[in-house]
């Protein structure tokens, strides 16, 4: 799952990110990856495997999701469940 965020603090959304690692964990969400953009570094990418798209749509769909993006500091955000292409 790729995931973008546009946060007014990055040290603030990714304290509070990091916080709910086990509820990530639980929701069968592991994290591959996070990424800043150069130009805007309050524009976060992050990237999650995930265990089971149930339990990972359940987590998103929950109400205490959005109120953990607001306390975090998140202006927008965007997720996609993405599966694998190949290469060239």
């Amino acid at each position: 799952m790729l995931c973008r965020n546009r946060v007014l603090d990055f040290s603030r959304w990714k304290a509070v990110f990091a916080s709910h690692a086990q509820a990530h964990r639980d929701a069968g969400l592991h994290l591959v990856r996070i990424w800043r953009t150069l130009d805007d570094p309050n524009n976060v990418f992050f990237l999650f495997e995930v265990g089971s798209l149930e339990k990972a749509g359940e987590f998103i769909s929950n109400p205490d999701a959005a109120k953990a993006g607001e306390s975090s500091g998140v202006i927008e955000g965007e997720y996609h469940f993405m599966e694998d292409a190949d290469g060239y």
